[in-house]
Protein backbone atom coordinates (compact mmCIF):
# COMPACT_ATOMS: atom_id res chain seq x y z
CA UNK A 1 0.00 0.00 0.00
CA UNK A 2 1.44 3.09 -1.01
CA UNK A 3 0.43 6.18 1.47
CA UNK A 4 0.63 10.14 0.36
CA UNK A 5 0.95 11.54 3.89
CA UNK A 6 0.44 15.00 4.48
CA UNK A 7 1.55 16.53 8.31
CA UNK A 8 0.57 19.65 10.48
CA UNK A 9 -1.67 20.88 13.41
CA UNK A 10 -4.46 18.47 14.26
CA UNK A 11 -6.83 21.78 14.40
CA UNK A 12 -5.98 23.17 10.94
CA UNK A 13 -6.59 19.53 9.31
CA UNK A 14 -10.11 19.22 10.81
CA UNK A 15 -10.56 22.72 9.27
CA UNK A 16 -9.69 22.28 6.03
CA UNK A 17 -11.46 18.70 6.06
CA UNK A 18 -14.93 20.21 6.91
CA UNK A 19 -13.94 22.83 4.04
CA UNK A 20 -13.65 19.94 1.87
CA UNK A 21 -10.11 19.21 1.45
CA UNK A 22 -9.50 15.25 0.06
CA UNK A 23 -7.98 13.10 2.23
CA UNK A 24 -9.18 9.60 3.43
CA UNK A 25 -7.68 8.91 6.78
CA UNK A 26 -7.23 11.56 9.77
CA UNK A 27 -4.84 10.87 12.50
CA UNK A 28 -4.72 13.17 15.02
CA UNK A 29 -3.09 14.18 18.19
CA UNK A 30 -6.89 15.29 19.76
CA UNK A 31 -9.02 12.55 19.54
CA UNK A 32 -11.80 14.61 19.97
CA UNK A 33 -11.37 16.05 16.60
CA UNK A 34 -12.15 12.98 14.74
CA UNK A 35 -15.59 12.39 16.63
CA UNK A 36 -16.48 16.47 15.67
CA UNK A 37 -16.16 15.17 12.24
CA UNK A 38 -18.40 12.38 12.84
CA UNK A 39 -20.96 14.58 14.70
CA UNK A 40 -20.50 16.78 11.46
CA UNK A 41 -21.31 13.37 9.21
CA UNK A 42 -17.94 13.72 7.73
CA UNK A 43 -16.95 10.08 9.30
CA UNK A 44 -18.73 7.07 10.01
CA UNK A 45 -18.51 6.33 14.46
CA UNK A 46 -18.04 2.66 13.43
CA UNK A 47 -14.49 3.96 11.80
CA UNK A 48 -13.55 5.41 14.95
CA UNK A 49 -10.14 4.27 16.62
CA UNK A 50 -7.81 5.42 19.39
CA UNK A 51 -4.10 4.73 18.79
CA UNK A 52 -1.85 6.05 20.78
CA UNK A 53 -1.49 8.18 24.08
CA UNK A 54 0.70 11.24 23.59
CA UNK A 55 3.46 12.36 26.16
CA UNK A 56 5.63 15.70 26.80
CA UNK A 57 9.20 16.02 27.58
CA UNK A 58 11.07 19.34 28.18
CA UNK A 59 14.04 19.45 25.59
CA UNK A 60 17.24 21.21 24.56
CA UNK A 61 20.01 20.04 21.91
CA UNK A 62 22.93 18.24 22.49
CA UNK A 63 25.46 21.31 22.51
CA UNK A 64 23.09 23.50 24.78
CA UNK A 65 24.50 23.98 28.82
CA UNK A 66 21.01 23.54 30.11
CA UNK A 67 20.34 19.69 31.95
CA UNK A 68 16.61 19.24 31.62
CA UNK A 69 16.95 15.54 33.29
CA UNK A 70 18.95 17.38 36.54
CA UNK A 71 16.78 20.52 36.15
CA UNK A 72 13.14 19.27 35.35
CA UNK A 73 11.03 22.37 34.57
CA UNK A 74 13.06 24.74 36.73
CA UNK A 75 15.29 24.93 33.88
CA UNK A 76 12.66 26.74 31.89
CA UNK A 77 13.85 29.57 34.57
CA UNK A 78 17.82 29.44 33.69
CA UNK A 79 18.83 33.37 32.94
CA UNK A 80 20.09 31.74 29.39
CA UNK A 81 16.45 30.93 28.33
CA UNK A 82 15.29 33.66 26.36
CA UNK A 83 12.77 31.72 24.18
CA UNK A 84 10.52 28.53 25.17
CA UNK A 85 9.35 26.47 22.32
CA UNK A 86 5.50 25.24 22.42
CA UNK A 87 3.15 24.54 19.65
CA UNK A 88 0.43 27.08 19.24
CA UNK A 89 -2.49 25.61 22.26
CA UNK A 90 -5.16 27.07 20.00
CA UNK A 91 -5.19 24.65 17.39
CA UNK A 92 -2.39 21.83 18.33
CA UNK A 93 -3.00 19.44 21.24
CA UNK A 94 0.37 19.38 21.93
CA UNK A 95 0.89 22.78 22.69
CA UNK A 96 -2.72 22.55 25.03
CA UNK A 97 -0.63 19.74 26.89
CA UNK A 98 2.78 22.04 27.20
CA UNK A 99 0.54 25.04 28.69
CA UNK A 100 -1.53 22.79 30.87
CA UNK A 101 1.88 21.53 32.35
CA UNK A 102 3.17 25.02 32.63
CA UNK A 103 0.34 25.87 34.73
CA UNK A 104 0.20 22.87 36.78
CA UNK A 105 3.36 22.72 37.36
CA UNK A 106 3.37 26.62 38.87
CA UNK A 107 5.89 28.11 36.10
CA UNK A 108 3.57 29.41 33.49
CA UNK A 109 3.43 33.37 35.10
CA UNK A 110 6.75 33.70 35.23
CA UNK A 111 8.20 31.91 31.67
CA UNK A 112 5.16 33.11 29.68
CA UNK A 113 6.65 36.10 28.24
CA UNK A 114 8.87 33.61 26.66
CA UNK A 115 7.19 31.47 25.11
CA UNK A 116 7.21 31.18 21.23
CA UNK A 117 4.55 29.28 19.55
CA UNK A 118 5.25 26.54 16.26
CA UNK A 119 2.39 26.26 14.06
CA UNK A 120 2.31 22.19 15.10
CA UNK A 121 4.41 19.76 17.18
CA UNK A 122 7.06 19.46 14.20
CA UNK A 123 7.65 22.97 13.67
CA UNK A 124 8.01 23.24 17.46
CA UNK A 125 10.88 20.64 17.36
CA UNK A 126 12.66 22.83 14.41
CA UNK A 127 12.72 26.29 16.55
CA UNK A 128 14.48 24.35 18.91
CA UNK A 129 16.91 22.18 16.79
CA UNK A 130 17.66 25.67 14.88
CA UNK A 131 18.34 27.28 17.82
CA UNK A 132 15.60 29.83 17.67
CA UNK A 133 14.51 29.03 20.35
CA UNK A 134 16.69 27.85 23.58
CA UNK A 135 14.55 24.68 24.86
CA UNK A 136 11.06 23.74 24.09
CA UNK A 137 8.64 21.53 25.29
CA UNK A 138 7.99 18.41 22.50
CA UNK A 139 6.34 15.10 21.33
CA UNK A 140 8.43 12.51 23.32
CA UNK A 141 8.04 10.24 19.81
CA UNK A 142 10.30 13.70 18.37
CA UNK A 143 12.72 13.22 21.11
CA UNK A 144 13.12 9.94 20.25
CA UNK A 145 13.04 9.43 16.57
CA UNK A 146 16.28 8.30 14.35
CA UNK A 147 17.05 12.21 12.92
CA UNK A 148 17.18 13.40 17.01
CA UNK A 149 18.45 10.86 18.90
CA UNK A 150 22.02 11.78 20.02
CA UNK A 151 21.03 15.25 18.95
CA UNK A 152 19.70 16.54 22.11
CA UNK A 153 18.42 15.64 26.00
CA UNK A 154 14.80 16.17 27.64
CA UNK A 155 13.38 15.75 31.02
CA UNK A 156 9.50 14.11 30.76
CA UNK A 157 7.21 15.86 32.23
CA UNK A 158 5.13 13.75 34.74
CA UNK A 159 1.90 12.92 33.06
CA UNK A 160 -0.42 14.00 35.79
CA UNK A 161 1.11 17.61 35.17
CA UNK A 162 -1.13 17.67 32.04
CA UNK A 163 -4.83 16.30 29.97
CA UNK A 164 -4.14 12.88 28.03
CA UNK A 165 -3.57 13.21 24.86
CA UNK A 166 -5.44 10.33 22.93
CA UNK A 167 -4.45 9.90 19.23
CA UNK A 168 -7.08 8.75 17.28
CA UNK A 169 -8.15 8.62 13.50
CA UNK A 170 -10.97 8.68 11.43
CA UNK A 171 -11.97 7.33 8.24
CA UNK A 172 -13.44 9.90 6.12
CA UNK A 173 -16.89 9.08 4.23
CA UNK A 174 -15.38 10.04 0.84
CA UNK A 175 -12.79 7.70 1.52
CA UNK A 176 -12.55 4.30 -0.36
CA UNK A 177 -13.55 1.74 1.89
CA UNK A 178 -10.84 -0.67 1.40
CA UNK A 179 -7.70 0.51 1.73
CA UNK A 180 -8.97 2.87 4.69
CA UNK A 181 -10.02 0.20 6.44
CA UNK A 182 -6.81 -1.63 5.72
CA UNK A 183 -4.62 1.08 7.09
CA UNK A 184 -6.78 1.28 10.16
CA UNK A 185 -6.52 -2.45 10.80
CA UNK A 186 -2.24 -1.90 10.38
CA UNK A 187 -2.20 1.40 13.11
CA UNK A 188 -4.07 -1.39 15.82
CA UNK A 189 -1.98 -4.30 14.94
CA UNK A 190 0.78 -5.94 16.92
CA UNK A 191 3.35 -4.72 14.90
CA UNK A 192 2.43 -1.28 14.79
CA UNK A 193 1.67 -0.93 18.30
CA UNK A 194 5.26 -2.27 19.26
CA UNK A 195 6.33 0.43 17.03
CA UNK A 196 4.48 3.04 18.28
CA UNK A 197 5.65 2.09 21.79
CA UNK A 198 9.31 2.03 20.73
CA UNK A 199 9.09 5.88 19.37
CA UNK A 200 7.05 6.80 22.80
CA UNK A 201 3.56 6.17 22.81
CA UNK A 202 1.61 4.64 25.26
CA UNK A 203 -1.00 2.24 23.64
CA UNK A 204 -4.79 1.77 24.30
CA UNK A 205 -5.00 -1.44 25.95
Amino acid sequence: MELAITYGSSGNFLAQIQNGAPFDVFLSADVDYPRRLIAAGLASQDSLFLYGVGRIVVWVPAASPLDPAAQGIKVLDAPSVRHIAIANPQHAPYGRAAEAALRSLGVYDRVSPKLVLGENIAQTFEFVESGAAEVGIVALSLALAPSARGHGRYWEVPAEAYPKIEQGGVILSRAPAGPAAQFRAFLLSTEARGILKKYGFSVPQ
